[in-house]
C-alpha cells in the first residue's frame, strides 16, 4: 500500500477552519502540511486559496495552533524529507515503528543531548536547544528536525505570540518540543505493537 493512494483527495475533504482541518487529518490519518510530490495530498491543497493568509484571517497557519492544542494529533517535521506534517497517533505509531528500526534515524551526539534535556524537563524550546548546544538557530533547527524525522520528538504545543503596544497577533508563534510518549501519556512500548508489514511509505 503506497502513500500515493492519497493522490487527488480521494476522501473528498475540504479544510475551511480548525475543526474541518482536525477532521481531515483524522479521516486521512497522516498528511503533510504543504504541497509535496503527491498531488492533492496536503492541508494546503485541501484548503481553498481564499482562506490562506488574507487580511481577515491567517487560515491553516493559525488553525494548526488549535489542532495541535486539541491533543488528538501528532505534529512535526516527519514526512517528505522533514516537512511539517500531521498524523493520528495510530498512523504515527506505524511510522515511528519503521523509523526507529533504521540506522540512519538514530539520534546524533547533539540529538542525544536534546533528548536528555527533554527527559529531564519534559519539553524544550528551540531557544533552550541553542543555549544547550551553544549553536546558532540554523544548527539548532537542524538538530530538532533530525529528531522529528527520526520520530524521537514532536511539536507538543504551539502558542500564539502577541507583539507591539496593542498586543497584535499577526501569525507569530512559538513551539515547544516533547517526546510522543509524554504527549499522549503512553509508555514507549505502546507505540511499538503496530508493524508496517508490506506498507510502503514512499514520501519519506
Amino acid at each position: 500500500m503506497s502513500i500515493f493512494r492519497h493522490s487527488g483527495n480521494p476522501y473528498g475533504v475540504k479544510v475551511t477552519d480548525s475543526i474541518s482541518m482536525l477532521e481531515a487529518i483524522k479521516a486521512i490519518g497522516i498528511i503533510p502540511f504543504f504541497e509535496n510530490p503527491v498531488r492533492g495530498y496536503s492541508i494546503e491543497e485541501l484548503t481553498p486559496p481564499g482562506f490562506w493568509l488574507t487580511d481577515e484571517q491567517l487560515g491553516p497557519w493559525d488553525w494548526k495552533v488549535d489542532v495541535v492544542q486539541s491533543g488528538e494529533i501528532v505534529y512535526g517535521k516527519f514526512l517528505c524529507g522533514g516537512k511539517a506534517s500531521f498524523a493520528t497517533p495510530e498512523w504515527y505509531a506505524h511510522l515511528r515503528n519503521w523509523r526507529l528500526s533504521q540506522e540512519k534515524h538514530k539520534p546524533s551526539k547533539e540529538g542525544k543531548k536534546v533528548l536528555h534535556l527533554i527527559g529531564k524537563d519534559g519539553s524544550c524550546t528551540a531557544r533552550q536547544v541553542r543555549e544547550l548546544l551553544g549553536v546558532k538557530k540554523s544548527k539548532a533547527d537542524s538538530v530538532l528536525a533530525g529528531l522529528m524525522q527520526g520520530t524521537r520528538i514532536v511539536i507538543g504545543d504551539i502558542q500564539r505570540v502577541y507583539r507591539g503596544p496593542n498586543l497584535e497577533y499577526k501569525g507569530w508563534q512559538t513551539a515547544s518540543y516533547c517526546t510522543p510518549e509524554s504527549l499522549f501519556e503512553r509508555p514507549e512500548e505502546e507505540f511499538g505493537p503496530w508493524r508496517i508489514g508490506g506498507t510502503t511509505l514512499k514520501c519519506h
